[in-house]
């Protein structure tokens, strides 16, 4: 197996709860609200708040969150780099995906307004 598929693997076995309140405490280390990332997760998601909890609580894997997941349309408008990968250039779907949620949570706290990290603008 190469690094790249390992690190694939590696990504489809994390559960969303296990890195959930690392997105927490970012946002909020920088001013933003759990609210607020609540609404970045729905945006990307479908989730809302009640199906976003029995995620967490369920402890999933990254790869059953996004096969539950109904991803928004415009994801693929979420481009720049994360984590050293270009997103819109990351070839395996669900770590592209993970990716994009690691991209909006680092927009929110950087402090980006929500209407530009949601692509209404």
């Amino acid at each position: 197996m190469t690094s790249a598929n390992d690190h694939h693997e590696r990504v489809a076995k994390l559960t969303f709860a296990a890195v959930y309140p690392h997105y927490v405490t970012k946002v909020e280390k920088k001013g933003r609200t759990r609210e607020e990332l609540h609404q970045v997760i729905s945006w990307l998601t479908g989730f809302n708040e009640k199906a976003l909890q029995k995620q967490i609580s369920d402890q999933i894997t990254f790869k059953e969150f996004f096969q539950r997941a109904k991803l928004n349309p415009n994801a693929h408008l979420i481009t720049g780099v994360i984590c050293g990968y270009r997103v819109e250039e990351i070839d395996n779907p669900l770590t592209q995906q993970v990716r994009y949620l690691d991209k909006l949570v680092d927009e929110l706290a950087k402090g980006k307004k929500m209407e530009k990290i949601l692509r209404t603008e």
